[in-house]
């Protein structure tokens, strides 16, 4: 099957202004591009590319003054496949643990390990371990969490998650990275497109959509604590230690988002003629 995804965001800018982009599909979903998600800017300016240290594609720009416009149309074969649950997915001691990984066990911008480690041994530390326990982990956030856009704070961190009881996707996805570190098994924050596919209405106005991968076993697994079920069409943009290593675009002076609109589709097939 194939997605249709893409965005358009509008800003209005006082004076030349420096961005840093983190809106390109992943490079590990290159080869399912039917049509690339080429960035385009009105009006056109010079765009340069590269990779961050945690391998995301980045784009840099200095939108001009007044009104600047970033968008992207792409269609991107998936495999139809939900996110893959294997419940025997062991907890790697982390003494034993892949060097790569150990960063993500660490406290972040948003993911007060220090705060939450109290709670999270009481809470979790008496249940199973590995596969079991991320899942215990995402079904509490899932219910201690209230869903609401009117709720979304950019500043909100997992502690204040946790004591605030609500948040957007995003919020979901810190605290449970923060309840993953704390019980010794590395979470890393993931952003991209999530369409509709396989829910029922009614629908809610799209975004760009966080969830987290947990190491188990010899692997990143993909966990979704705001669905909390698996999932068909997700589509990577980036990844890191939480949502400020992965943000969408840094700005560097004063401008005003003016609009935002993003589409995650399946591409409906054609019959023969």
């Amino acid at each position: 099957m194939q997605f249709r995804v893409g965005f358009e965001m509008v800003h209005e800018c006082e004076q030349p202004t420096p961005m840093i982009l983190q809106l390109s599909i992943h490079y590990s979903r290159a080869s399912d591009l039917v049509r690339p998600d080429h960035l385009v800017t009105s009006p056109s300016v010079p765009v340069t590319a590269y990779r961050d240290l945690f391998g995301n594609w980045c784009s840099r720009l200095v939108a001009p003054a007044g009104r600047f416009s970033l968008s992207t149309d792409a269609i991107v074969n998936d495999s139809g496949a939900a996110d893959v649950v294997v419940p025997s997915a062991c907890q790697i001691p982390v003494e034993l643990l892949p060097e790569s990984t150990l960063v993500y066990l660490l406290g972040s911008r948003y993911c007060e390990t220090d705060q939450l480690s109290e709670i999270a041994w009481k809470l979790f530390s008496n249940g199973p371990t590995g596969w079991g326990r991320v899942q215990a982990i995402c079904d509490f956030v899932h219910r201690h969490i209230e869903f609401g856009y009117p709720h979304a704070r950019r500043t909100r961190t997992a502690w204040e998650a946790y004591k605030e009881g609500q948040g957007v996707c995003r919020d979901y996805a810190h605290l449970a990275i923060a309840f993953c570190r704390c019980m010794n098994i590395p979470a890393r924050y993931c952003t991209g497109y999530l369409g509709d596919y396989g829910t029922s209405p009614p629908y809610g106005t799209m975004d760009f959509a966080g969830w987290f991968e947990a190491y188990l076993g010899d692997r990143w697994y993909t966990f979704d604590a705001r669905n909390n079920v698996p999932r068909v069409g997700r589509v990577l943009i980036a990844r890191g230690r939480d949502a400020s290593d992965v943000a969408l675009s840094s700005t560097f002076g004063p401008n005003e988002l003016k609009s935002f609109r993003v589409w995650a589709d399946v591409v409906e097939a054609t019959a023969p003629a």
